[in-house]
């Protein structure tokens, strides 16, 4: 049984525009112009992860708050790639810059239909903090905070 080498690095716009387009649960993923308009002049972070050379999944974050939390924004993990660790390792990766360049949490967003992005969050230590609730209960948007050490 071999082991899937995840390598996360800083990507690129055109490659998270590329990997969202290739993930499901994305109804109608963002341009390269919508990632251009939210992340100018701000810090921020495009983690690419790569399974044995190939593109397997991204995370961006940026300062929207202009606080001290990163807020998650995108996310993804290819569907060939998912439970190989690609995500953990996109989060750890991303925790690690947020620490480096002094945040002291990182804040997601997420629709209550992503039952594996919740199940993620929670068990990687994210809190719930917020709940906007909507007509249809599975579109339920869940704020959830982590703080780093």
């Amino acid at each position: 049984m071999s082991v899937n080498r995840v390598i996360v690095r800083k990507g690129s716009i055109e490659e998270v525009v590329r990997l969202s387009n290739e993930i499901p649960e994305f109804d109608n993923p963002h341009g390269k112009e919508v990632y251009e308009d939210r992340l100018k002049s701000k810090k921020h972070l495009i983690a690419i992860a790569e399974v044995e050379g190939e593109l397997a999944g991204f995370k961006v974050g940026y300062d929207k708050f202009g606080n001290t939390s990163l807020y998650t924004w995108m996310g993804g993990v290819l569907p060939k790639f998912r439970k190989m660790g690609v995500a953990k390792a996109l989060a750890d990766f991303q925790e690690q810059y947020a620490i480096e360049e002094g945040f002291g949490s990182v804040i997601l967003k997420t629709r209550n239909r992503h039952k594996n992005m919740l199940h993620f969050a929670l068990k990687f230590g994210f809190e719930i903090i917020e709940v906007e609730p909507r007509v249809e209960s599975s579109e339920n948007r869940i704020l959830l905070k982590k703080q780093l050490k």
